[in-house]
């Protein structure tokens, strides 16, 4: 749909402007994710993914360690310093973050059922305290791998194990059955 004026657009009702509001999606918030892929080039943190089809979206991935990052703004997550409910039609807001707040604690849950580790970030974060940002970061990344994972998932990080492990048993003719 193109652009145009918000002033052009004809008064809607209640139902109509929220199934057109409901058709706006995210592609990405350009400044903060900009912010932190900055940070994370500058202290050399390496093998992240951006649009990786999770639940919840996260903003960036890593899928060799399974953490997943969020980047929350302060308005639309409620952040408890900056966050703020609009005094125009109150009610309809307090009830709209009070939802995404929720909404983030189930992708939370689900994410960490399924063996992700999840770390949310708040957008101010990124200018007031990088260097904290980029410790949880690596504190994450450093982490081990636990907790319940995916049958598949579970199988491909023992293979993987296996396979690099230089004590392993190989298979030669010799233990593949030849003699």
């Amino acid at each position: 749909m193109p652009r145009r004026d918000l002033r052009q657009l004809p008064i809607q009702t209640t139902p109509e402007r929220s199934r057109i509001m409901g058709l706006i999606r995210s592609s990405n918030n350009a400044t903060t994710e900009s912010r932190l892929r900055a940070l994370m080039r500058a202290n050399r943190i390496v093998g992240w993914r951006r649009r990786f089809r999770l639940v919840g979206s996260p903003d960036f991935t890593f899928p060799k360690q399974r953490v997943v990052v969020f980047v929350d703004g302060c308005f639309w997550h409620g952040c408890p310093l900056h966050g703020h409910v609009p005094r125009t039609n109150e009610l309809f807001w307090m009830r709209k973050l009070l939802a995404n707040r929720k909404r983030d604690g189930r992708v939370n849950r689900l994410l960490r059922n399924d063996g992700w580790y999840v770390i949310r970030l708040w957008e101010h974060d990124l200018v007031a305290s990088a260097s904290h940002v980029v410790a949880r970061l690596r504190r994450g990344l450093r982490r081990v791998v636990t907790g319940p994972l995916s049958q598949a998932s579970h199988l491909r990080t023992l293979t993987r194990r296996f396979d690099d492990c230089p004590f392993a048993l190989k298979k030669t003719p010799t233990t593949a059955g030849f003699s």
